[in-house]
């Protein structure tokens, strides 16, 4: 066989090994955004074929409130949450190594470094600017996302 053989199936061999879709992280994540009108409260599971189940309830334009009523207003998000987890249909999602889309989107819906291993879901409400909200590697749901 002649060196040109050789290189030809060699760089064909680099080709097709470099050509398969990146994978997505597999595991379970939970995080949550805390502002003086903003509250949102995340789950987020990528099962091992690449399908995502996401929910992020949210509570818009709270205004000034107490500390009591806030801690309150956690409390039903993280309950909301764990209600309504098992209801989250899973969902097919494109991965390009870095960054989830829906398919044949434009709009980042997470964001994922694999050096750090930090997952951040991209959050939209309205028309205001979208917020990253950094997630947290979990084995299991907790009932209580407000306290780490």
């Amino acid at each position: 066989m002649s060196r040109y053989a050789i290189l030809l199936l060699l760089g064909l061999g680099v080709l097709i090994a470099c050509s398969r879709p990146a994978q997505p992280p597999v595991g379970r994540w939970m995080g949550n955004y805390d502002a003086p009108d903003v509250m949102v409260d995340a789950r987020l599971e990528i099962g091992k074929d690449g399908s995502v189940r996401v929910s992020a309830p949210d509570l818009l334009d709270i205004g000034q409130v107490s500390g009591e009523d806030r801690a309150a207003m956690h409390s039903r998000l993280a309950a909301d949450l764990a209600e309504s987890w098992d209801e989250v249909v899973p969902r097919p999602m494109d991965f390009d190594g870095k960054i989830f889309r829906k398919p044949g989107g434009f709009a980042p819906q997470m964001e994922w470094n694999p050096q750090t291993r930090q997952m951040k879901l991209v959050f939209y409400f309205g028309t205001r600017h979208s917020i990253r909200i950094p997630m947290r590697a979990v084995d299991d749901f907790g009932d209580d996302p407000w306290r780490g």
